[in-house]
């Protein structure tokens, strides 16, 4: 009788054991199926830079938000620094410093020449642009021209087209265009570098010259510059088109 139940115990057992291994072998199958039926994602800088067009458009265009500028077309070592600027803190916005945190160097390098070789047409901002209407008076277009186009020399201001380009349209390797953005973001930017906010690297040029900004100068330029006809397929000029007025680390000469 022990012996019997033994070999009862025992066939139930093994019977057991099959059963288990001939489920985890259906599962396996399944699952080999399911991923054989899946779409294999693309392995494409565009595929990549997904979470960036979250933001900053599909193209890189921009989007309605006046907070989050157009990137495609400007120079791929402008993108590139401040990409890397945000990751070592130098600009703070928690989302793109956690987003690029642990990216290396060379690939962000990738992202920015990828970016800098789009050409989409300007993203609309028409909430911005009834708003620009109503507070850019001719007084204060007449004074963002006059900054943008002449400086100031009594301020010790240089123009705008000194290191960005008769253009506006920046310069190779690492000066952005000017064109393309919102009123809102241009006033951000310039008041992030006189407060401190934003950084770039020494001697840092921009933070010299919005010191000497007023907040009207910096709302004046910024509703100008924001007013300029846009032409995606100006590109940035070449390196040395024109000679800085004052040093710059992001843009040596």
């Amino acid at each position: 009788m022990k012996s019997r139940g033994f070999a009862t115990s025992l066939f139930r057992a093994l019977l057991a054991y099959f059963a288990f291994c001939g489920a985890v072998a259906f599962c396996a199958f399944c699952a080999a199926q399911t991923r054989a039926a899946q779409p294999k994602a693309p392995d494409t800088m565009a595929a990549r830079v997904k979470a960036c067009a979250i933001c900053h458009g599909q193209q890189g265009e921009g989007t309605h938000n006046d907070y989050f500028p157009r990137l495609a077309g400007k120079p791929a070592g402008y993108l590139a620094e401040q990409i890397r600027n945000f990751r070592e803190g130098r600009r703070n916005y928690p989302p793109m410093n956690d987003l690029v945190a642990y990216l290396s160097d060379d690939y962000l390098d990738e992202i920015a020449v990828y970016y800098s070789k789009l050409r989409p047409p300007r993203a609309p901002f028409a909430p911005f642009e009834s708003s620009v209407s109503a507070s850019a008076t001719p007084s204060r277009l007449a004074r963002g021209r006059m900054l943008a186009q002449k400086g100031d020399a009594e301020k010790g201001i240089p123009a705008c087209i000194a290191c960005h380009h008769q253009t506006l349209a920046g310069m190779q390797p690492s000066i952005p265009g000017l064109l393309g953005l919102s009123a809102d973001y241009i006033r951000a930017q310039l008041g992030a570098w006189r407060s401190g906010a934003r950084r770039a690297a020494s001697p840092d040029c921009m933070q010299a010259i919005s010191a000497r900004l007023s907040d009207e100068d910096i709302s004046a330029t910024a509703y100008w510059l924001s007013m300029q006809p846009y032409n995606p397929d100006l590109a940035p000029a070449p390196a040395g088109s024109v000679q800085l007025p004052l040093q710059c680390g992001s843009a040596p000469h």
